[in-house]
């Protein structure tokens, strides 16, 4: 058997027997163009340019499926900051915006559009403050708008007054709808070329169009390190490494035929180990076939601290366009692993924020007891954006106050976003603190001009 031979059998077993996939291929839109006093005229804009643009995304996302035998999983689109195209609206409410976003996504046929979003890391401008007021009947009222902001980063610092009023606001999306907070994400050091959801967004130092590819693989990765059991670390590393390589190249494959086909510029392939409910396809079970007995116990952060860095360095080798959240993903109701070691009382919430000063993200599709108050949620942020902005990475929080709920309980949510196990959290009160307000300044690493 030749060595090409070789090759495309070995992605064929990837593929089939353990889960490898692309998780999305994601076309940004700038709406700076669409920018109008009046909100029915911009709504009718950006309706027009997203049709478009992406009508023809769905199709020839089939297409090089057909072609190639790689499941796409997901066809998203991601937008400029809805707060930047409302501002120079009169408008008091942007609901309006998300109901024209989730026309336009359902419209051309994706499952997901991101940009709902606001950036108030250093403070609220007039289209931040109503975007985040108008987060919990948008999200509510839409199937499709995934919404996001940005309270912190390393340049600025945290914006605790921006937290304190997004533990309000996740606490009011709960209450309105199940699925609101699954599709809210809040941010510290925020990226533009982000291609996942809940988060994604296209930034402002964007191309007026760009198609972003994420690339995952759990299964692949543990399936390479079943061949190298007991086996020193180096050697992990460089299995990790070379197995990124491969999948990242897959990924720059699709990305460059979209981009020809759709006449679009390519933008980045984000090499993520996101996992799915299905069994296998596990970031916990990579972490587990290092030699933890369990996800959780001591040794875990520094398992997961060489898979994102062995990820990340097989991906730059892969692709010149390597970018978005690269490295692993953690979250709960989307790993079989984790929801297992969450349910045994191996993994606790301050376990896993102690993994996230190190993988991608953060705090990923956490559900909480429904009585938690919103000064907790606001702590649970400040602590995860502190993480970011003082390790100069991006950290995030999808938490989901899960109503009428409590501690072990299970709540469904279907499709790729799973199952999540109800997490214990501190009883104490954080309230005095979240309640001061104000500015957390930048670290003093942050000056390098």
């Amino acid at each position: 058997m030749g060595v090409k031979q070789e090759n495309i059998m070995e992605t064929i077993r990837m593929i089939d027997e353990q889960h490898l996939d692309i998780r999305t291929v994601t076309m940004g839109i700038s709406l700076l163009d669409c920018i109008d006093a009046d909100i029915d005229r911009a709504c009718e804009k950006i309706y027009q340019k997203i049709v478009l643009k992406a009508q023809n995304l769905g199709q020839v996302g089939e297409e090089i499926e057909a072609e190639l035998g790689i499941p796409i999983i997901n066809k998203r689109i991601s937008v400029t900051p809805i707060s930047l195209i409302g501002a120079a609206t009169s408008a008091a409410d942007y609901t309006q915006f998300a109901q024209t976003l989730d026309r336009a996504a359902k419209d051309v046929g994706v499952d997901f559009i991101g940009g709902f979003t606001s950036l108030v890391q250093k403070g609220y401008q007039k289209g931040d403050e109503i975007l985040i007021r108008s987060i919990p009947k948008a999200l509510a009222e839409t199937n499709f708008v995934c919404s996001s902001v940005n309270v912190g980063s390393t340049k600025s610092g945290i914006n605790m007054d921006a937290v304190r009023d997004m533990g309000e606001v996740i606490k009011e999306c709960s209450e309105l709808s199940k699925m609101g907070c699954a599709k809210l994400v809040v941010f510290a050091n925020a990226v533009e070329d982000n291609p996942f959801m809940a988060g994604a967004f296209h930034g402002v130092g964007e191309a007026d169009v760009v198609i972003n590819v994420g690339v995952s693989g759990p299964g692949v990765v543990k399936r390479a390190l079943e061949k190298v059991k007991g086996e020193p670390f180096d050697i992990v590393a460089e299995t990790v490494k070379q197995t990124a390589f491969k999948i990242t190249r897959m990924g720059q494959l699709v990305g460059k035929l979209a981009s020809e086909r759709l006449d679009v510029p390519f933008g980045i392939v984000d090499l993520s180990l996101a996992p799915t409910p299905a069994i296998g396809d596990s970031v916990a079970y990579v972490l587990e076939e290092m030699g933890l007995e369990q996800v959780g116990i001591h040794g875990t952060t520094a398992a997961l601290a060489l898979l994102n860095d062995a990820v990340k360095k097989g991906g730059v080798m892969a692709c010149n366009h390597v970018g978005g959240l690269s490295g692993a993903f953690i979250p709960i109701s989307e790993d079989v692993g984790m929801i297992e070691s969450v349910q045994e009382g191996t993994l606790s919430l301050e376990k896993l924020e102690a993994m996230t000063a190190i993988c991608s993200v953060g705090l990923d599709m956490i559900a909480i007891p429904g009585d938690t108050s919103s000064e907790t949620i606001a702590a649970i942020i400040a602590d995860e954006a502190a993480i970011g902005v003082i390790n100069q990475k991006t950290t995030a929080v999808r938490i989901i106050p899960a109503k009428d709920s409590k501690v072990g309980d299970i709540i469904e949510f279907g499709g790729l976003l799973g199952s999540a196990p109800v997490m214990k959290i501190n009883q104490k009160s954080s309230a005095k603190f979240i309640t001061r307000g104000g500015h957390i300044p930048a670290p003093i690493h942050s000056f390098k001009n």
